[in-house]
């Protein structure tokens, strides 16, 4: 359903004329397409934790083609993706949303920063760097990984000046795996080069390019607002624990539209990270059972995405303190 939404979606846009005249339906395309193209997204997600199919070798040939065409290095990320469920809120071994600590360089060159400023500039630079180039430098520089894995880290290539971590993120094992991430990045950018040629750049930029920001907002909104918060701990090696970590994350309310293009990944997050081989179909039940039997550990905000997104954005953009009751960190 996914792919044939966004293979329609594409389709209409194909007849949209490249004039400044067309830009507002540019742009609603953009949107449009970006937000049913992202139900690929979480499709691939789901293949990657081994919840997709019980045939293994058609999960991995899904998930491949899905993330590839979406310019993802699947198995690259499929694995720093493990070591995120692994090590969630974790300070030296999480992957992703790693803050830092008001002790360390970057810590303390971020809150000086965010003293500098106003807070109105800081949510809107802080929302531009994770919602606009966030993912790309997640993917090439390993940005917002934890502390063990050093940096810069990258998807691309496990070797230097990617390596030099107190441990690998990738190993030296994984690099054939690597490669065939990249291979499939090569033969999906092949693809929008010869199109380019056939068709016209700015024609595929917009069919393709539009989109694929918008997906990636999608992906940075949801990643960020599942981990982060004021009231949310993250933990050191003295003081983290799987269950402690994982049950940190937080489900928000993202209405029926969404929930049902984009699986419910951001309504029913507790649970995944309590299950990840539990299908996205299931996690509705699951989620439901979890608030039943605990309902003081899983966590649920029902402030509306965009409130909670600038809240985070303002509030959540420096270093994390700890706390000396509890020996966590927060914003």
């Amino acid at each position: 359903m996914s792919a044939s939404l966004s293979i329609a979606a594409v389709c209409v846009g194909t007849s949209i004329p490249l004039t400044l005249a067309a830009l507002p339906l540019w742009i609603l395309y953009g949107a449009v397409t970006g937000t049913i193209a992202m139900g690929c997204w979480v499709l691939a997600h789901e293949c990657g934790h081994n919840a997709f199919h019980p045939n293994r070798r058609v999960e991995g040939v899904v998930g491949f083609v899905l993330h590839s065409a979406l310019l993802v290095p699947y198995y690259s990320w499929a694995r720093s993706h493990a070591v995120h469920h692994a090590h969630c809120n974790h300070l030296e071994g999480g992957e992703t949303h790693v803050p830092p600590r008001e002790s360390s360089p970057q810590g303390q060159a971020t809150e000086k920063l965010k003293r500098k400023l106003n807070t109105r500039l800081f949510g809107l630079i802080s929302l531009f760097n994770h919602l606009i180039i966030g993912w790309q430098l997640y993917l090439f520089l390993g940005a917002t990984g934890g502390e063990d894995y050093g940096f810069p880290t990258s998807h691309f290539w496990n070797d230097a000046p990617f390596r030099n971590g107190k441990r690998a993120l990738f190993p030296s094992s994984f690099r054939k795996y690597m490669v065939r991430s990249n291979l499939g990045l090569i033969a999906m950018m092949t693809l929008l080069i010869g199109a380019s040629i056939h068709f016209s750049f700015a024609r595929i930029a917009c069919l393709y390019g539009l989109p694929y920001i918008v997906i990636n907002i999608w992906l940075t909104s949801y990643t960020w607002l599942q981990h982060t918060d004021r009231n949310i701990p993250h933990f050191s090696n003295e003081t983290w624990d799987w269950a402690k970590g994982a049950l940190q994350t937080v489900d928000r309310p993202y209405g029926p539209v969404l929930n049902f293009l984009h699986h419910g990944i951001g309504s029913t997050h507790v649970c995944h990270h309590i299950n990840s081989a539990i299908p996205h179909y299931n996690a509705w039940r699951g989620t439901v059972i979890l608030r039943q039997r605990f309902p003081d550990l899983v966590r649920y905000d029902s402030t509306p995405i965009h409130r909670a997104l600038w809240r985070v954005a303002t509030a959540c953009g420096g270093a994390v303190y700890q706390n000396p009751s509890d020996r966590a960190f927060y914003y």
